[in-house]
């Protein structure tokens, strides 16, 4: 597993099965899943600072919500 500091209360990991999941302080909330699914992030309505983490790490890539419980499960 591969940990990242990607900015102020931002945070990656890098799974072992080679999904890369986004924390926002801490809390996954975003994921980048490699069985083809691409990005998810969470359909939880967190607050306006953890929505700017999230739309900054997708950086325009169209995401699927999905319940919070996906994201927890990841990691």
């Amino acid at each position: 597993m591969k940990l990242r500091q990607v900015g102020p209360n931002q945070t990656e990991i890098e799974t072992i099965t080679g999904n890369t999941v986004f924390f926002s302080y801490n809390t996954p909330v975003a994921a980048c899943l490699n069985d083809g699914r691409g990005f998810i992030r969470t359909n939880k309505k967190w607050s306006t600072t953890t929505s700017k983490h999230i739309n900054r790490w997708l950086n325009g890539a169209n995401a699927v919500e999905v319940n919070q419980e996906i994201l927890d499960a990841l990691v």
